[in-house]
């Protein structure tokens, strides 16, 4: 499938301003592929399909990720929309036919991390969080990091304003949010 057919498949099964997301996304990433001297190709596919799994109901995230024998902790339990990302990492392969296992873990690792993050984890991660439809206080100021920092300078602000926003809001921080953090400090 090429990458106008994958467009066009997601942009008829997500919300539009899902879709908008989406686009945003890959736009982003491929700037930081550029820039960090990524595989962009990979990036633009990643980013695009990062959220395919948003087509599914949250209320629906836990039987589907039970249908494709994907195991999670409570932490998915209580709180199902993280499971988007790693359903989305099975159904790249189901229904847009990439078996690329980076992309896959790219999807994978989009929303909460994880240990040892790929440059490409590290830049869908962020693109995620700082594409053009991102409207909150700190995206400017992430932003303009993805112009000036290196990539694990730029990521661990990500990281930590993510553990500072789901805490404040008094929600669960994910460990695997946690350990890509303290890994690029302990790698520092």
């Amino acid at each position: 499938m090429n990458f106008a057919d994958m467009q066009s498949k997601l942009e008829s099964r997500l919300k539009p301003s899902r879709y908008r997301h989406s686009v945003g996304v890959s736009e982003t990433a491929v700037f930081l592929a550029e820039r960090f001297g990524v595989d962009v190709e990979k990036a633009r596919v990643a980013g695009l399909l990062h959220d395919c799994a948003r087509q599914y109901k949250n209320d629906d995230l836990k039987e589907e990720a039970d249908k494709r024998g994907i195991s999670y902790g409570d932490i998915e339990k209580e709180m199902p929309l993280l499971l988007h990302a790693y359903i989305g990492s099975y159904l790249v392969e189901e229904e847009y036919g990439i078996a690329d296992s980076e992309i896959k873990q790219a999807i994978y690792r989009h929303t909460v991390g994880g240990s040892k993050m790929t440059d490409l984890d590290k830049i869908v991660y962020f693109a995620d969080m700082i594409e053009p439809n991102r409207d909150y206080l700190e995206a400017e100021e992430l932003r303009r990091l993805s112009r000036t920092v290196s990539l694990d300078e730029m990521l661990l602000e990500g990281l930590r304003q993510s553990i500072i926003f789901v805490a404040q809001k008094g929600s669960y921080v994910h460990p695997d949010t946690v350990t890509a953090y303290n890994e690029i400090l302990l790698n520092d």
